[in-house]
C-alpha cells in the first residue's frame, strides 16, 4: 500500500517513547522472515501460502475462521508490501503512541485493522448477494492481507486530532495539510489502482477518525479516564456488532462459499 512523504513533526521523538510500535514492526518483520524461511516466495506469495499464514477470504473467513479479521493485519505479500507498511507505520506509530498513550494507541490500532478487515469482507458478501443473481468473475472475492488499514486507522486519528486547537499537553503540533493530503492521496491511488484494498482502509479510517475524536473530547471532560475507556469498550462493541451483521450477512452464502472453496482445491491451506 503506497504512502506518501509523511508531516513534519516540530521535534525529535526518543525511541523509549515509542517501543510499542517498535514491537508491532518487530512482529511484522519477524513473522515475514519465519514465511520466507519456511518456504514463502518474498516478493510474490503464493495464494495458498497466504491462506496458510492466515490471509483473510471470506469464503473461509465467514465459513468457521473468524480469526483471519485478525491475522491477515500480519501478513503481507511480498517485501515491498511489508517495507511500505513498515515505513508508514513507524512514521504514524511514534507520534500516535506518544499522543495517545500506549494502551489507547493499541486499542485503536487493532480495532482499525479489524474493522477495516470488516468493512473488506461486507464488500465480499454484497457481492456475493449480487452473484447470486448472475455469474460475474470480477466479484468473486480476493485474498487479502496487511497491516494498511490499522496504519491508516492511525493515520486518520492524527488527522482529526490536526484539525483541532492542540491540547495543552500536546508536545506535538501536526502538520494538518500535509496530513489531510497524505490521506486523501492514499485514498485517490486506492481508487484508481489494482491490486489495492480499499475497503480496508476506508474501514481503519473510520475506526481511527472515531476513536481519535472520543479521545480528543475526554481531555475537555472531567472524566478523561472513563470517557478513553469508553472509546475503547464502544469502539469494541461496534467492531463485534458489524461482525455479527455480516455473519448474519452471509448465511445464505455459505453454499456459494462452499462452492468456490471446492472448485479451487489447490489454494486452499
Amino acid at each position: 500500500m503506497t504512502q506518501t512523504q509523511p508531516p513534519h513533526i516540530n521535534r525529535k521523538l526518543n525511541v523509549q517513547a515509542w517501543w510499542l510500535t517498535a514491537l508491532l514492526i518487530s512482529i511484522n518483520v519477524g513473522l515475514f522472515i519465519w514465511q520466507i524461511v519456511s518456504g514463502v516466495d518474498i516478493s510474490d506469495p503464493a495464494i495458498k501460502d497466504a491462506l496458510r499464514w492466515g490471509a483473510d477470504f471470506t469464503p473461509l473467513t465467514f465459513s468457521g475462521q473468524p480469526e483471519r479479521l485478525f491475522t491477515s493485519m500480519f501478513f503481507h505479500f511480498g517485501i515491498i508490501h511489508l517495507m511500505l507498511n513498515m515505513w508508514a507505520l513507524y512514521i504514524f506509530g511514534n507520534v500516535a503512541e506518544a499522543l495517545f498513550g500506549r494502551l489507547y494507541f493499541i486499542g485503536l490500532y487493532l480495532l482499525a485493522g479489524l474493522f477495516g478487515s470488516l468493512l473488506s469482507s461486507y464488500i465480499n458478501i454484497q457481492n456475493g448477494h449480487e452473484l447470486l443473481q448472475h455469474f460475474d468473475q470480477s466479484l468473486l472475492p480476493h485474498v487479502s492481507a496487511g497491516a494498511s488499514g490499522a496504519v491508516m486507522g492511525l493515520g486518520a486519528a492524527l488527522t482529526v486530532l490536526s484539525l483541532f486547537p492542540p491540547l495543552p499537553h500536546q508536545v506535538y503540533i501536526l502538520d494538518k495539510k500535509a496530513l489531510l493530503m497524505i490521506m486523501a492521496i492514499n485514498l485517490i491511488f486506492g481508487l484508481v489502482a489494482t491490486g489495492i484494498n480499499n475497503a480496508a482502509h476506508v474501514g481503519g479510517m473510520i475506526m481511527g477518525a472515531l476513536l481519535a475524536l472520543i479521545w480528543y473530547l475526554s481531555y475537555r471532560t472531567q472524566f478523561k479516564s472513563l470517557l478513553k475507556f469508553l472509546g475503547l469498550v464502544g469502539g469494541l462493541f461496534m467492531t463485534v456488532g458489524f461482525y455479527i451483521y455480516c455473519n448474519q450477512l452471509n448465511s445464505p452464502l455459505l453454499p456459494l462459499w462452499h462452492e468456490v472453496l471446492i472448485q479451487n482445491p489447490e489454494i486452499l491451506p
